[in-house]
């Protein structure tokens, strides 16, 4: 998985996409490849914005002043116009981007809990059987994050200490469980062959159950 670090990048879109989207007062928008796109989002996108503007009621005595980019999107984000380009920097809109990306994320890695959930149904149940045999979720974020395609929307810098907050999106979840599948077959395998304490007469009801979810029964 790559990582798309909202603390080193500049999202580019175009000035003519996003003011129609201005301009169209529906909910809309702007993922880290710097589309604008309009809701309802697909699965698994990762959005940089979203958002929908109302323009202010017009008085015939003060006639509205159109509002900058700037006031449209608010202070959390830094804004740069380039002739017919926008460019965007949104790391400091990340407690809202966790908001709106966390319903289409793979993982939540945002908390010092660390993730203890994937919203797959596959990928979560399968997670929860290894946890009887003290897999825990970490190892297969991590195995995840090295061996499949997708993307972990982070803000992570290294100074003055170092910092990570992420939500991770796997791209084909069919890999992943293969992936997870295979890794925690072989480490269970292990476990009941060489550590005397998972001899069968000491494996409780839901460690028998997992044998047989993986295939070792």
């Amino acid at each position: 998985m790559k990582k798309f670090n909202l603390f080193n990048e500049i999202i580019t879109t175009s000035r003519q996409e996003l003011l129609k989207a201005i301009n169209s007062t529906r909910l809309f928008g702007i993922n880290i490849k710097g589309e604008v796109l309009y809701s309802p989002f697909k699965e698994n996108e990762i959005l940089i914005y979203e958002g929908k503007h109302t323009p202010k009621p017009v008085n015939a005595l003060m006639p509205a002043k159109p509002q900058s980019l700037e006031e449209i999107f608010g202070k959390n984000y830094q804004i740069l116009e380039d002739d017919d380009r926008i460019l965007i920097k949104a790391f400091a809109n990340w407690q809202e981007l966790i908001g709106v990306n966390t319903p289409r994320a793979s993982y939540d890695d945002t908390t010092n809990d660390g993730v203890d959930l994937f919203s797959n149904e596959d990928l979560e149940e399968l997670g929860w059987q290894a946890t009887e045999f003290s897999i825990p979720y970490r190892v297969f974020v991590e195995l995840l994050e090295e061996k499949c395609a997708g993307t972990i929307l982070c803000i992570e810098k290294e100074e003055p200490s170092y910092q990570f907050s992420g939500l991770g999106f796997i791209e084909d979840n069919k890999e992943a469980y293969k992936v997870m599948f295979d890794f925690a077959k072989s480490k269970i395998n292990d476990v009941i062959t060489h550590n005397e304490n998972f001899k069968d007469e000491f494996l409780s009801d839901d460690q028998i159950e997992a044998l047989e979810y993986f295939k070792l029964r």
